[in-house]
This record gives structure tokens, C-alpha cells and sequence, in this order.
């Protein structure tokens, strides 16, 4: 138990020093590498939707952290984790991020994971988590800002096929997590998080 954990944390901080070197990494995800608002087939909308909860280490880390957090329920939890993150990508689509404040919001998004620690250590209350995953389906959101309404619908339902197949399988297994890693492993875990997202954002700020 001890060297796996041992391992997880070399990963963990592997991670993040990827991240700290090659900022893009974490801020840039789109699949295609389009413009923000560059016209796309509804097929790339769906594809794009359903690969972007992988290709941002911020929102997939998140994601993961819902397995560890200790919910109750785990699973009661997946749907309304899902609508919010969607309603969040659609304020984006009426209300589009300005370019003078992406910097901080991808900090705010970063200190996610730091949230997702404090929760499972019993800092915060978890209820946090979704206006949390609102921020994240926010900038996911702001990737098609002035994309067509076919594509844009086909994007949205990406996003919450890729999110909802992450959030079942991470809730689903939750439980076989906790009790594998104990108390001590969710700590661990919950501070390796914590110290990813204060690196990410510190990034994202200094980038």
C-alpha cells in the first residue's frame, strides 16, 4: 500500500511539473486546435464535446477527484454534477468569458482540485463540487462561443456523454477506492490534489 502510494504521488507530481513547464498543456484543449468560434460539422461538435473532459488535466483530474471524496451516495450525484456542468457551458454561450479574465478563471478552475482535497478531508461542505463543476462547464462552454446551433448542440451532448461515462465510473467505483486506500490513502490523495491544482493555477496566473 505504502509503494502505491509511493507511486501515485511521483505521478501526481510528474504531472505537474509537465504542467508548470508546458503551461499550454493544461490551458489549450481543444481536439481540432480551431479558433474559439470557428465553425464546426456537428460531428466535430460531438468529437470535440466528447474529448475535451480528457484532454485538460484540470477537468479530468476533477472528475477523478469526485472517487476519492467520500460522497454519500456517490452515484445520486452523477446527474446533478452533469447539469450543472451544462449549465454552466451554456452561460458561456450568453455570457462569453473575456479575454482580460481567462487567466483567473483558469486559476479559479485549477483551485478546483484544491476545493475537491478540502472537501474529501472534511474541510469544506460538498455541495461546493457543483458550482465548482459550473465553472469547469463554463470555459469548456466558451471553447464554441459563436459556433452554429447544430454544431454547438452536438458539442454540448459530447461533453455530456464523455462526462457522464467519467462521473458513472468514478462514482461506481468510489467505494472499492475508499476502502482500499483507508483514511490515510483519501488524505494522501487529498493533499496530492491540493497541491496539483495550487500548481496549475499558479501557472495559469504566471503563464
Amino acid at each position: 500500500m505504502r509503494a502505491l502510494a509511493l507511486a501515485g504521488l511521483f505521478t501526481a507530481s510528474l504531472a505537474a511539473l509537465i504542467s508548470a513547464l508546458h503551461p499550454a498543456a493544461a490551458l489549450a484543449h481543444h481536439p481540432f486546435e480551431m479558433a474559439e468560434g470557428a465553425a464546426l460539422s456537428p460531428w466535430m461538435g460531438f468529437v470535440s464535446g466528447l474529448g475535451h473532459p480528457l484532454l485538460g488535466p484540470d477537468h479530468l483530474l476533477f472528475l477523478l477527484a469526485i472517487g476519492f471524496v467520500g460522497l454519500r451516495r456517490p452515484l445520486a450525484w452523477v446527474l446533478p454534477l452533469l447539469a450543472t456542468g451544462l449549465l454552466g457551458s451554456a452561460l458561456a454561450q450568453v455570457l462569453p468569458l473575456s479575454e482580460s479574465v481567462a487567466p483567473f478563471a483558469e486559476a479559479l478552475v485549477a483551485l478546483t482540485l484544491a476545493l475537491a482535497g478540502l472537501v474529501a478531508l472534511g474541510r469544506v461542505p460538498a455541495a461546493l463540487l457543483l458550482p465548482a463543476i459550473a465553472l469547469h462547464g463554463y470555459l469548456l462552454g466558451g471553447m464554441v462561443v459563436g459556433a452554429e446551433p447544430t454544431p454547438l448542440l452536438t458539442y454540448l451532448l459530447g461533453l455530456f456523454v464523455g462526462q457522464g461515462a467519467l462521473l458513472l465510473l468514478v462514482t461506481s467505483g468510489s467505494r472499492t477506492l475508499l476502502a482500499a486506500v483507508q483514511e490515510n490513502g483519501r488524505r494522501l490523495l487529498a493533499g496530492i490534489w491540493i497541491g496539483i491544482g495550487s500548481a496549475f493555477a499558479w501557472t495559469a496566473l504566471v503563464s
